[in-house]
C-alpha cells in the first residue's frame, strides 16, 4: 500500500490513525447530561457530608453546653444555700458590734429587701425596652406577598 504524503510531511495513514484516535476519545467523553448528573450527584453528596459534619460538631458543642449549664445551675443552688449562712453571719457580726439581736436581723432583712427592690426596678426597665422585631415582620410580609404573587402568576401562565 502506498502512503500519500501531505504538505506537512505526514502520511495519510497517520492522519487516518489520528482521526480514529480522536473518534475513540470522543466516544469515551461523557455527554453534557452525564456531566450534569455527575455534578449534581457530587454536589448532593458534598451537601450531605457537610450536614453530617455540622451535626457531629453541634452534638459535641451541645454536650459541652449542657454540662456547663448543669455546673452553673449547681453553683447557683450552692450559692443560694450559702447566702443564708452569709446573712446569718452578717447579722451575728452586727450583734457582736453592739446591736440588739432583733435589730441586727432586721438590718440584714432590710438590706436584702433593698437588693430585691433594685433588681425589680432594673428588670422592669429592661422589660419595657422590649420591642417587636419590626424589620423582620415587614420583610416576612413582603416575602409572603411576593411568593403569593409569583405562584399566582405561575398558575395563570
Amino acid at each position: 500500500m502506498t502512503a500519500t504524503h501531505s504538505p506537512n510531511g505526514a502520511s495519510s495513514r497517520d492522519a487516518t490513525a489520528t482521526r480514529g484516535a480522536d473518534a475513540d476519545r470522543h466516544a469515551e467523553d461523557p455527554s453534557i447530561g452525564q456531566l450534569i448528573a455527575e455534578a449534581s450527584q457530587s454536589l448532593s453528596t458534598l451537601v450531605h457530608n457537610e450536614i453530617e459534619l455540622a451535626k457531629l460538631e453541634l452534638k459535641s458543642s451541645v454536650r459541652h453546653a449542657g454540662a456547663g449549664a448543669g455546673l452553673f445551675a449547681a453553683a447557683g443552688v450552692v450559692l443560694a444555700f450559702s447566702l443564708t449562712f452569709g446573712f446569718l453571719a452578717l447579722a451575728e457580726g452586727l450583734v457582736a458590734a453592739g446591736l440588739w439581736r432583733w435589730v441586727a436581723y432586721l438590718v440584714v432583712f432590710g438590706m436584702q429587701l433593698a437588693v430585691v427592690g433594685g433588681c425589680v426596678y432594673l428588670g422592669v426597665k429592661k422589660v419595657k425596652r422590649i420591642r417587636a422585631p419590626e424589620r423582620t415582620i415587614e420583610t416576612s410580609k413582603q416575602t409572603v406577598a411576593y411568593l403569593k404573587a409569583a405562584t399566582g402568576s405561575a398558575k395563570r401562565g
